[in-house]
């Protein structure tokens, strides 16, 4: 049986665990750092990982998220993954609050919240709010890759707001 002397050394050996694909054990062990110390927002922003990604239980992945943000406010890692679940799960009120804390946090990549806000704005066929939060999101890229990515974000959204307005019809009486 494993001896961990501090709560960090079991925090890094379910990391660990996770990495290795050894996610139950992984789980096992940053469940028992959260019912030891509930205030150890890495372990909450690690189970909301593992439950989003690989549970796939989103109300979970949302509690532990929403549990490191409000423990750990200056941790920048857990708004992208908090803000990618609640864009998948269509929560506009969510969205904007989430964003604008990432975006006043220290070490956050901008880019990637707004990208992140464009594609909330896209699903909800808001063309324009999808333009600027792409713009922005370029104006903020300092990855190639990424860069690309934003680009054809822009051409997608400007051909989906073309198409749309082609079929818009209007009648006056």
């Amino acid at each position: 049986m494993d001896t961990y002397y501090t709560i960090e050394e079991k925090y890094l050996q379910a990391i660990e665990e996770v990495s290795y694909g050894e996610t139950p054990k992984g789980l096992q062990l940053l469940n028992e750092i959260v019912n030891n110390d509930p205030f150890y927002a890495r372990a909450h922003f690690q189970l909301g990982k593992i439950y989003y990604y690989e549970l796939k239980d989103y109300q979970t992945a949302g509690y532990h998220f929403k549990a490191c943000m409000e423990l750990e406010p200056t941790f920048p890692d857990n708004y992208f993954y908090y803000l990618s679940l609640v864009v998948f799960l269509n929560m506009e009120k969510q969205v904007n609050i989430i964003a604008e804390k990432a975006l006043s946090t220290p070490g956050v990549d901008a880019a990637d919240i707004f990208e992140l806000q464009g594609l909330f704005y896209e699903k909800g066929r808001n063309w324009t709010k999808a333009l600027d939060a792409y713009r922005k999101a370029f104006l903020e890229v300092t990855c190639k890759d990424q860069k690309d990515q934003i680009e054809e974000s822009l051409e997608r959204v400007k051909l989906k707001s073309l198409r749309s307005n082609i079929y818009q019809y209007h009648f006056t009486g």
